[in-house]
Protein backbone atom coordinates (compact mmCIF):
# COMPACT_ATOMS: atom_id res chain seq x y z
CA UNK A 1 0.00 0.00 0.00
CA UNK A 2 1.12 3.34 -0.41
CA UNK A 3 -1.08 5.73 1.69
CA UNK A 4 1.17 8.59 2.21
CA UNK A 5 0.71 12.30 1.50
CA UNK A 6 3.29 11.79 -1.95
CA UNK A 7 1.13 9.35 -3.84
CA UNK A 8 -0.98 10.46 -7.00
CA UNK A 9 -3.89 10.09 -6.49
CA UNK A 10 -7.06 10.21 -9.74
CA UNK A 11 -10.63 10.76 -9.61
CA UNK A 12 -12.56 8.59 -12.00
CA UNK A 13 -15.82 10.40 -12.57
CA UNK A 14 -17.74 13.55 -11.38
CA UNK A 15 -21.01 12.84 -9.92
CA UNK A 16 -23.47 12.42 -7.37
CA UNK A 17 -20.95 10.68 -5.35
CA UNK A 18 -18.88 13.17 -4.86
CA UNK A 19 -19.51 16.81 -4.77
CA UNK A 20 -16.39 20.03 -4.95
CA UNK A 21 -17.07 19.94 -1.31
CA UNK A 22 -15.23 16.48 -0.81
CA UNK A 23 -12.56 17.70 -3.82
CA UNK A 24 -11.56 20.49 -1.69
CA UNK A 25 -11.54 18.95 1.30
CA UNK A 26 -8.97 16.05 -0.14
CA UNK A 27 -6.68 19.26 -1.47
CA UNK A 28 -6.71 21.22 1.80
CA UNK A 29 -5.90 18.04 3.75
CA UNK A 30 -2.32 17.23 1.64
CA UNK A 31 -4.04 15.00 -0.95
CA UNK A 32 -1.77 15.11 -4.02
CA UNK A 33 -4.83 14.83 -6.60
CA UNK A 34 -3.07 15.21 -9.82
CA UNK A 35 -5.98 15.41 -12.31
CA UNK A 36 -9.69 14.06 -13.14
CA UNK A 37 -11.07 11.59 -15.95
CA UNK A 38 -14.20 12.49 -17.40
CA UNK A 39 -14.98 10.74 -20.84
CA UNK A 40 -15.66 13.50 -23.43
CA UNK A 41 -14.33 16.56 -21.57
CA UNK A 42 -11.10 15.62 -21.58
CA UNK A 43 -8.73 19.14 -21.47
CA UNK A 44 -11.07 21.13 -20.09
CA UNK A 45 -10.64 21.72 -15.90
CA UNK A 46 -13.13 20.51 -13.38
CA UNK A 47 -12.59 21.14 -9.55
CA UNK A 48 -9.20 23.17 -10.29
CA UNK A 49 -8.30 19.24 -12.29
CA UNK A 50 -7.27 18.87 -15.34
CA UNK A 51 -9.54 16.32 -16.76
CA UNK A 52 -8.71 14.06 -19.17
CA UNK A 53 -10.98 11.28 -21.25
CA UNK A 54 -8.87 8.46 -20.45
CA UNK A 55 -6.62 6.61 -17.85
CA UNK A 56 -4.23 6.16 -19.89
CA UNK A 57 -3.53 9.22 -20.86
CA UNK A 58 -2.97 10.53 -17.28
CA UNK A 59 -0.53 8.02 -16.37
CA UNK A 60 1.38 9.30 -19.51
CA UNK A 61 1.68 12.85 -18.32
CA UNK A 62 2.12 11.73 -14.65
CA UNK A 63 3.76 8.59 -14.65
CA UNK A 64 2.54 6.11 -12.05
CA UNK A 65 -0.70 6.60 -10.33
CA UNK A 66 -1.37 4.87 -7.03
CA UNK A 67 -4.72 5.15 -5.95
CA UNK A 68 -7.92 6.07 -7.96
CA UNK A 69 -11.02 7.06 -6.30
CA UNK A 70 -13.99 5.89 -8.58
CA UNK A 71 -17.41 7.67 -8.49
CA UNK A 72 -19.01 6.75 -12.23
CA UNK A 73 -22.33 5.55 -12.07
CA UNK A 74 -22.08 2.16 -11.03
CA UNK A 75 -22.90 0.48 -14.14
CA UNK A 76 -19.57 2.24 -15.27
CA UNK A 77 -17.86 1.20 -12.28
CA UNK A 78 -16.65 -2.61 -13.46
CA UNK A 79 -15.15 -0.35 -17.07
CA UNK A 80 -13.81 1.75 -15.10
CA UNK A 81 -11.97 -0.64 -12.57
CA UNK A 82 -10.94 -2.47 -15.30
CA UNK A 83 -9.26 1.09 -17.18
CA UNK A 84 -7.21 1.72 -14.31
CA UNK A 85 -5.84 -2.19 -13.57
CA UNK A 86 -4.73 -1.37 -17.62
CA UNK A 87 -3.16 1.53 -16.53
CA UNK A 88 -1.14 -0.40 -13.31
CA UNK A 89 -3.13 1.27 -10.47
CA UNK A 90 -2.74 -0.99 -7.42
CA UNK A 91 -5.24 1.11 -4.78
CA UNK A 92 -8.85 1.49 -6.18
CA UNK A 93 -11.39 3.14 -3.90
CA UNK A 94 -14.99 2.75 -5.10
CA UNK A 95 -17.05 5.58 -3.80
CA UNK A 96 -20.21 4.83 -5.84
CA UNK A 97 -22.95 2.44 -4.24
CA UNK A 98 -25.19 0.16 -5.95
CA UNK A 99 -22.67 -1.37 -8.29
CA UNK A 100 -24.33 -4.89 -9.79
CA UNK A 101 -23.33 -8.14 -7.86
CA UNK A 102 -21.66 -9.56 -11.46
CA UNK A 103 -19.83 -6.49 -12.01
CA UNK A 104 -17.94 -7.10 -8.74
CA UNK A 105 -17.48 -10.44 -9.24
CA UNK A 106 -15.80 -10.19 -12.41
CA UNK A 107 -13.39 -7.21 -11.03
CA UNK A 108 -12.61 -9.14 -8.13
CA UNK A 109 -11.61 -12.28 -10.69
CA UNK A 110 -9.58 -9.81 -12.89
CA UNK A 111 -7.91 -8.68 -9.33
CA UNK A 112 -7.27 -12.24 -7.61
CA UNK A 113 -3.75 -12.94 -8.81
CA UNK A 114 -2.17 -9.35 -9.07
CA UNK A 115 -1.30 -7.17 -5.70
CA UNK A 116 -4.44 -4.34 -6.21
CA UNK A 117 -6.42 -3.00 -3.29
CA UNK A 118 -10.04 -2.77 -4.09
CA UNK A 119 -11.89 -0.89 -1.53
CA UNK A 120 -15.60 -0.53 -1.53
CA UNK A 121 -18.43 -0.19 -3.53
CA UNK A 122 -20.39 2.25 -1.35
CA UNK A 123 -17.41 3.22 0.69
CA UNK A 124 -16.20 6.92 1.73
CA UNK A 125 -12.86 5.25 1.45
CA UNK A 126 -9.66 5.81 3.62
CA UNK A 127 -8.23 8.10 5.68
CA UNK A 128 -4.67 8.29 7.49
CA UNK A 129 -5.04 11.26 9.94
CA UNK A 130 -2.34 13.97 9.80
CA UNK A 131 -1.39 12.24 6.38
CA UNK A 132 -3.70 11.50 3.23
CA UNK A 133 -7.43 11.55 2.62
CA UNK A 134 -8.75 9.46 0.34
CA UNK A 135 -12.56 9.96 -0.60
CA UNK A 136 -15.26 11.19 1.39
CA UNK A 137 -14.94 10.49 5.35
CA UNK A 138 -15.54 14.16 6.99
CA UNK A 139 -11.41 14.76 8.29
CA UNK A 140 -12.50 16.83 11.28
CA UNK A 141 -13.31 13.90 13.17
CA UNK A 142 -10.11 12.34 13.16
CA UNK A 143 -7.15 12.91 14.74
CA UNK A 144 -3.33 11.15 14.35
CA UNK A 145 -3.16 8.21 16.75
CA UNK A 146 -2.30 4.88 17.24
CA UNK A 147 -6.24 3.32 16.83
CA UNK A 148 -7.08 1.62 13.53
CA UNK A 149 -11.02 1.24 12.56
CA UNK A 150 -12.06 -0.76 10.11
CA UNK A 151 -15.85 -0.76 9.19
CA UNK A 152 -18.50 -1.56 7.03
CA UNK A 153 -20.65 1.58 7.61
CA UNK A 154 -20.24 4.55 6.68
CA UNK A 155 -21.34 7.41 9.06
CA UNK A 156 -20.91 4.37 12.04
CA UNK A 157 -17.27 5.07 11.28
CA UNK A 158 -17.09 9.06 11.99
CA UNK A 159 -19.45 8.59 14.65
CA UNK A 160 -16.57 6.32 16.73
CA UNK A 161 -13.84 8.70 15.18
CA UNK A 162 -15.27 11.34 17.35
CA UNK A 163 -15.63 9.46 20.14
CA UNK A 164 -12.41 8.27 20.05
CA UNK A 165 -11.03 11.81 19.25
CA UNK A 166 -12.95 13.10 21.87
CA UNK A 167 -11.30 10.17 24.54
CA UNK A 168 -8.17 11.14 23.41
CA UNK A 169 -7.54 8.35 21.33
CA UNK A 170 -6.52 9.35 17.96
CA UNK A 171 -6.65 7.22 14.93
CA UNK A 172 -3.60 5.81 12.45
CA UNK A 173 -5.74 4.58 9.72
CA UNK A 174 -9.59 4.52 9.24
CA UNK A 175 -11.46 2.32 6.42
CA UNK A 176 -14.68 1.48 5.56
CA UNK A 177 -14.69 -1.48 3.45
CA UNK A 178 -18.04 -0.71 2.30
CA UNK A 179 -21.30 -2.18 2.40
CA UNK A 180 -22.79 -3.45 -1.08
CA UNK A 181 -23.65 -6.87 -1.89
CA UNK A 182 -20.06 -8.02 -2.60
CA UNK A 183 -16.99 -5.91 -1.67
CA UNK A 184 -13.73 -5.77 -2.56
CA UNK A 185 -10.95 -5.98 0.58
CA UNK A 186 -12.57 -7.64 3.48
CA UNK A 187 -12.59 -7.43 7.30
CA UNK A 188 -10.08 -10.08 7.28
CA UNK A 189 -7.54 -8.51 4.89
CA UNK A 190 -7.93 -4.96 6.88
CA UNK A 191 -7.07 -7.00 10.21
CA UNK A 192 -3.84 -8.29 8.65
CA UNK A 193 -3.05 -5.13 7.29
CA UNK A 194 -3.66 -3.29 10.89
CA UNK A 195 -2.07 -6.22 13.16
CA UNK A 196 1.16 -5.25 10.76
CA UNK A 197 1.25 -1.69 10.35
CA UNK A 198 3.50 -0.17 12.97
CA UNK A 199 1.44 2.86 13.90
CA UNK A 200 -1.40 0.89 15.20
CA UNK A 201 -1.71 -0.04 18.54
CA UNK A 202 -5.49 -1.36 18.98
CA UNK A 203 -8.28 -2.28 16.02
CA UNK A 204 -11.61 -1.09 16.65
CA UNK A 205 -13.92 -3.28 14.04
CA UNK A 206 -17.53 -1.48 13.01
CA UNK A 207 -20.28 -3.98 11.94
CA UNK A 208 -23.66 -4.31 10.96
CA UNK A 209 -26.65 -6.89 9.82
CA UNK A 210 -26.10 -8.63 6.96
CA UNK A 211 -24.07 -11.61 5.54
CA UNK A 212 -21.42 -12.91 7.92
CA UNK A 213 -18.36 -10.92 7.42
CA UNK A 214 -18.77 -10.44 11.17
CA UNK A 215 -18.36 -14.30 12.41
CA UNK A 216 -15.06 -14.61 10.24
CA UNK A 217 -13.62 -12.09 11.41
CA UNK A 218 -14.26 -12.95 14.94
CA UNK A 219 -12.92 -16.59 14.11
CA UNK A 220 -9.67 -14.59 12.56
CA UNK A 221 -9.10 -12.22 15.51
CA UNK A 222 -8.42 -15.27 17.62
CA UNK A 223 -6.22 -17.58 14.97
CA UNK A 224 -4.00 -14.69 13.66
CA UNK A 225 -4.53 -11.11 15.24
CA UNK A 226 -1.99 -10.03 18.44
CA UNK A 227 -3.23 -6.73 18.58
CA UNK A 228 -5.91 -6.22 20.88
CA UNK A 229 -9.35 -5.65 18.95
CA UNK A 230 -12.96 -3.76 20.31
CA UNK A 231 -16.16 -4.36 18.37
CA UNK A 232 -19.23 -2.50 17.57
CA UNK A 233 -22.17 -4.24 15.91
CA UNK A 234 -24.98 -1.89 15.10
CA UNK A 235 -28.51 -2.86 14.85
CA UNK A 236 -28.98 -4.39 18.62
CA UNK A 237 -32.58 -3.27 18.70
CA UNK A 238 -33.68 -3.37 14.75
CA UNK A 239 -36.76 -5.59 13.52
CA UNK A 240 -35.72 -8.54 11.80
CA UNK A 241 -37.96 -7.93 9.19
CA UNK A 242 -36.86 -4.67 8.39
CA UNK A 243 -34.92 -3.88 5.01
CA UNK A 244 -31.28 -2.65 5.87
CA UNK A 245 -31.13 -0.97 2.42
CA UNK A 246 -34.03 1.28 3.20
CA UNK A 247 -33.05 1.92 6.62
CA UNK A 248 -29.50 4.03 5.17
CA UNK A 249 -27.06 0.93 4.79
CA UNK A 250 -26.36 -1.36 1.59
CA UNK A 251 -26.73 -4.42 3.80
CA UNK A 252 -29.75 -6.46 3.17
CA UNK A 253 -30.66 -9.21 6.20
CA UNK A 254 -30.15 -12.19 4.25
CA UNK A 255 -31.48 -15.50 5.95
CA UNK A 256 -30.11 -18.63 5.65
CA UNK A 257 -31.24 -19.79 9.08
CA UNK A 258 -32.67 -18.07 12.08
CA UNK A 259 -30.01 -16.17 12.75
CA UNK A 260 -28.03 -15.83 10.01
CA UNK A 261 -26.89 -12.09 9.37
CA UNK A 262 -28.58 -10.95 12.45
CA UNK A 263 -26.87 -8.77 14.78
CA UNK A 264 -27.70 -11.51 17.35
CA UNK A 265 -25.37 -13.96 15.47
CA UNK A 266 -22.31 -11.56 15.25
CA UNK A 267 -22.50 -10.74 19.06
CA UNK A 268 -22.37 -14.32 19.38
CA UNK A 269 -19.80 -15.17 17.45
CA UNK A 270 -18.01 -11.99 19.32
CA UNK A 271 -18.66 -13.30 22.84
CA UNK A 272 -17.15 -16.54 21.72
CA UNK A 273 -14.16 -15.63 21.03
CA UNK A 274 -13.96 -13.39 24.14
CA UNK A 275 -13.49 -10.42 22.17
CA UNK A 276 -15.01 -7.04 23.82
CA UNK A 277 -17.98 -5.92 22.11
CA UNK A 278 -19.13 -1.78 22.77
CA UNK A 279 -23.17 -1.36 23.33
CA UNK A 280 -22.66 2.06 22.07
CA UNK A 281 -19.94 3.97 20.11
CA UNK A 282 -19.77 6.07 23.08
CA UNK A 283 -18.65 2.93 25.19
CA UNK A 284 -15.72 2.10 22.67
CA UNK A 285 -12.76 4.55 24.52
CA UNK A 286 -13.35 3.17 27.79
CA UNK A 287 -13.22 -0.23 26.61
CA UNK A 288 -10.07 0.30 24.41
CA UNK A 289 -8.83 2.23 27.50
CA UNK A 290 -8.56 -0.66 29.68
CA UNK A 291 -7.13 -2.88 26.99
CA UNK A 292 -4.41 -0.66 26.19
CA UNK A 293 -3.55 -0.29 30.10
Amino acid sequence: MNLTPDSKVLIQGFSEFISATHIAQMKAYGTNLVAGVNPGCGGQQMYDLPVFDLVEEVTAKFGTIDTTIICVHPYQVLDAALEAIASNIGQIIIISAGVPPLDMVQLLRKTETREILVVGPNSPGIIVPGKILLGTQPSEFYTPGRVGIVSRSSTLTYEVAWELTKAGLGQSISVSIGSDAIVGSSFLQWLQILDEDETTEAIVLVGQPGGGSEEAAAQYITEAIDKPVIAYIAGRHAPLTKNWRQMGTGATVVRRDTNFGTTKSKLAAFQAAQIPVAESPAQIPELLKKLIK
